[in-house]
């Protein structure tokens, strides 16, 4: 899983740092990678036992890596290994390994370079110049299976940690009236308005911010696709932007013990857990918004 790309198109020396836990905290390593981004790394590719980030050589500081190590928990034990690895066109290689996506035969996701397939209801163009969320991940494809189950024929719909606007693009195409896009980081955010004119969807609206970025406003679907600290955060304010009878639709996190939390916490704030979609032992889950005041 590649969880964001570099968009530089000229050739550059990169390192690679080859990290290690035998942690199965998979939210932990998510905030470790939340972490590595804001310190310049550019690229991360799941691995069996961890991760690999990747960093221009020109700017990595192994002081400042240490620094966040040092901020882990003792129960998540990290070790990392230093490549050095020869320049090369990051673009070339990035669109030679990215595939075309087809969710449940109706929806076709493709890059720029990929032949058109109009025979699919749904077609959506994502560039994968700045990718965090293509759909490759379990948890997109899973959120992806939702929305195509879902009538939202003028429904007003909100974005949350939105990556490329894959999510808010698709919601667009299936009939919704007006989209909040919003992710906390700016890369993002620039990706998600170049998508928006690529895919020539003009309901949809692109913040940059987290949760405090949401308007005053109440939508009929909230989608998130996050993790599981973040969401159980987040819920809160999630429930009190939701109308009565008002679906939710969570996913970034594992089956079992994450989800038995953030059930937990949805039963306190109104939400009613109706039920999972799993694959690989991710799960998106839907709630309702019950008619009780927050």
């Amino acid at each position: 899983m590649l969880y964001h790309v570099p968009f530089y198109a000229h050739q550059m020396d990169y390192s690679e740092l080859i990290f290690t836990s035998d942690s199965e905290d998979g939210w932990q390593q998510d905030l470790l990678i939340n972490d590595l981004a804001e310190i310049g790394f550019d690229t991360f590719e799941e691995t069996s036992s961890g991760f690999k980030a990747y960093i221009a050589s020109a700017t990595l500081d192994l002081a400042e890596v240490e620094r966040i190590l040092l901020k882990l928990p003792e129960s998540f034990s990290v070790s990392y290994v230093v490549n050095k690895i020869e320049p090369q066109n990051w673009n070339a290689v990035w669109e030679s390994n990215f595939e075309p996506i087809y969710i449940s035969d109706k929806c076709y996701v493709r890059a720029t370079f990929h032949e058109q397939k109009p025979n699919y209801e749904y077609e959506i163009i994502i560039d994968p110049k700045m990718a965090f969320g293509t759909g490759h991940h379990q948890t997109t494809s899973l959120m992806m299976t939702y929305l195509l189950d879902t009538n939202l024929d003028g429904k007003r719909v909100l974005d949350m940690g939105c990556g490329t606007g894959i999510l808010a693009i698709l919601a667009a195409k299936i009939g919704a009236s007006e989209i909040t896009a919003i992710d906390y980081d700016p890369i993002c955010y620039a990706s998600v308005k170049e998508n928006i004119e690529l895919n020539q969807v003009s309901n949809i609206k692109a913040l940059c911010g987290s949760k405090e970025a949401i308007p005053d406003e109440i939508y009929d679907v909230i989608l998130a696709n996050i993790n599981r600290n973040i969401l159980l955060d987040h819920l809160r304010r999630y429930a009190e932007s939701l109308k009565p009878n008002g679906l939710l639709f969570l996913s970034g996190f594992y089956d079992g013990n994450d989800l038995e939390q953030i059930i937990a916490v949805s039963e306190t704030i109104g939400l009613i857990y109706k039920d999972k979609k799993t694959q690989n032992n991710w799960v998106a889950a839907k709630f309702e918004r019950n008619n009780s005041k927050i």
